[in-house]
């Protein structure tokens, strides 16, 4: 266990659900845990925390010794639910309607401590998932990928009760000698070998159809949690917040790993790798100091062509959709918000 308190903060349910997955496959739960410095019988205490470092040692476990099964991450990842996730999962459960839900899980999507970068967006009546793992370490790569992606259709089953029909899968990873767990997953074949990890859906029948578990009351106070638990969780420390200190004295041009490295005197591999300890990316720490910065601006009374500029947006309308990823409302909203309290 690391000492840092960012480091050592990540989803205990996660590695229960990978040891349990493990467990179920023959093995044992010292295999399992082989240097992760992990001990079974403290896992379900209360308050009890791990690190990124850990889960990803316990996945690399369950790769070498049941990668020749087909498609072990998905086997993972349909285990998922969001009952798991704490306050994050009760959050969107409580959402009036699936479109609220997505925009619940992607502005506090940090609170689920994802290993990869994953983003959801609305082209349309589309929903559209896609997985940046070009920070995770190449050989549980293709696990984590196939994991989150079908994690998130169990998510969507949690919350409507069927899977979206997917229109279009493309996914990094080499196509795989047996694709029909993918093939099962989908509806529909991937094109392997791809560009992104690109998952496309058609959600036009089930965004605004209200949810079974709508709670207006709950979803607003597991909203609050959820700020909340944010905030304590972005006092960053550590090498984290060496890396956060520098973004900040540049939030108009932001520099990016490679910058980063230089400056810090190493790889960028080992600068997605630390950050990747304390369960962060240099993409989520960018995030974070443009959503800090967006509400000072905004309560300065500064136009928005302005302050989207002085957070890198060239174009106004790219900062506006940015902030509603971020708050889910708008800029102008916030600002009557504002208004309305002084």
């Amino acid at each position: 266990m690391t000492s840092n308190s960012q480091a050592s903060r990540h989803n205990t349910a996660s590695v229960q659900l990978l040891l349990q997955f493990g467990l179920d496959h023959g093995l044992s739960g010292d295999r399992c845990l082989a240097r992760t410095g992990l001990d079974w019988r403290r896992l379900a205490e209360p308050g009890f925390a791990i690190d990124a470092r850990q889960e990803l040692e316990l996945i690399r476990n369950l790769v070498n010794a049941l990668g020749h099964l087909p498609g072990l991450g998905i086997q993972a990842g349909l285990r998922y639910r969001l009952a798991n996730y704490g306050i994050w999962g009760f959050a969107l459960l409580s959402c009036p309607t699936l479109r609220s839900a997505i925009h619940m899980a992607v502005r506090f999507l940090e609170l689920s401590y994802p290993l990869s970068e994953i983003n959801e967006a609305f082209e349309g009546d589309r929903v559209v998932t896609t997985i940046d793992d070009s920070g995770l370490p190449e050989d549980v790569r293709d696990f984590i990928v196939d994991r989150d992606i079908a994690s998130s259709i169990s998510f969507v089953r949690d919350l409507i009760g069927t899977a979206l029909p997917v229109e279009s899968v493309t996914l990094r990873r080499p196509e795989p000698a047996d694709a029909s767990p993918w093939q099962v997953l989908f509806g529909c074949s991937p094109v392997f070998g791809a560009d992104e990890n690109r998952v496309v859906k058609n959600a036009a029948d089930y965004l605004d159809r209200p949810l079974p578990g709508a709670s207006a009351e709950v979803a607003r106070q597991c909203e609050l949690q959820c700020e909340a638990l944010l905030a304590s969780r972005r006092a960053r420390s550590g090498f984290a917040g060496q890396v956060r200190a520098r973004l900040v004295a540049k939030p108009g041009s932001l520099p990016g790993a490679e910058a980063l490295a230089a400056d810090l005197n190493m790889t960028s591999r080992t600068l997605h790798r630390r950050l990747a300890g304390e369960g962060t990316s240099v993409r989520q720490l960018q995030e974070e100091v443009r959503e800090s910065l967006a509400d000072e601006l905004l309560a300065s009374g500064l136009p928005l062509t302005q302050v989207g500029e002085a957070l890198g947006y060239g174009e106004v309308s790219n900062f506006i959709r940015a902030y509603r990823r971020w708050k889910g409302s708008t800029p102008h909203q916030h600002r009557k918000l504002l208004s309305d309290r002084r």
